[in-house]
């Protein structure tokens, strides 16, 4: 059995165990799910429920299961614990999701915020009981209109915003670093999420979003080249002034990519 599949099987039913009645539903997310995984990749394991045990930490089910995660991690295994969530919280999540409110939640481990679509969409199904997860994939299977309108509407916005304030501008010409780094971290991620949007994918969170844009099918020219440049500017007297009218054009190719 190959490394992986040991440790999910290994692990996949102290999992599950967490759950009130035992049955949990078990699956692989993060880097690992999408596939994308590398040497540095954890493992990211979810779990749902209905409810999950009273005082779980204080339960022989929790013992073993931290137990069974030392034991891996002692072997250079790297796993992120587990992330405990109910089925009727996904569920109303997902609605919201499917009907466009496309606000993801913050939490400390993520940049860019949680985006359920992506997670759902792409994770990797251990045990399913009651198929909810592969249901969820089948909801997801094509990529939701009320979404993407909402996701190119709130993502543009800011784009053309900032494309033509005058403040940007003054804060390169008063080469304001930490301004200068936080909008450039805001306006990609902005390009990025309605780059996906624009071709049906799920955006991918906080990894690999460079690399799996480059396979999407609609593009501005030369995208991944001129955004590796607009996020590497260098140190040269120019390179904030060159990274403005970088982002601004590639927001310009954006606008005519949509309007065709």
């Amino acid at each position: 059995m190959a490394p992986e599949a040991e440790l999910i099987a290994a692990m996949a039913p102290l999992i599950a165990d967490l759950a009130e009645d035992g049955a949990g539903a078990v699956a692989l997310a993060g880097s690992r799910g999408k596939g994308r995984s590398d040497r540095q990749s954890d493992y990211d394991f979810r779990v749902y429920a209905h409810a999950y045990r009273q005082d779980l930490k204080q339960t022989g089910q929790w013992n073993r299961f931290e137990a069974a995660m030392a034991e891996w991690q002692s072997q250079g295994v790297r796993m992120d614990g587990v992330w405990m969530r109910s089925y009727t919280g996904v569920e109303s999540d997902l609605g919201a999701w499917l009907g466009g409110t496309a606000i993801p939640k913050s939490f400390e481990w993520t940049i860019w915020g949680y985006h359920l679509p992506t997670d759902l969409s792409s994770q990797q199904i251990v045990s399913d009981p009651e198929g909810r997860l592969a249901g969820w994939k089948d909801q997801l299977a094509c990529y939701p209109e009320p979404l993407r309108n909402s996701v190119l509407k709130q993502y543009r916005e800011i784009l053309n915003y900032w494309a033509a304030d005058y403040h940007y501008e003054s804060k390169v010409d008063r080469r304001d670093l930490v301004f200068l780094v936080g909008i450039t971290g805001k306006l990609s991620n902005a390009i990025l999420q309605v780059v996906f949007a624009l071709n049906r994918a799920y955006y991918p969170g906080d990894g690999w979003n460079l690399p799996m844009a480059a396979e999407l099918p609609l593009l501005p020219p030369d995208f991944t080249s001129r955004m590796a440049a607009i996020l590497e500017p260098g140190r040269d007297p120019d390179a904030f002034h060159r990274q403005r009218t970088e982002l601004i054009s590639m927001i310009a190719d954006l606008e005519v990519l949509i309007a065709a």
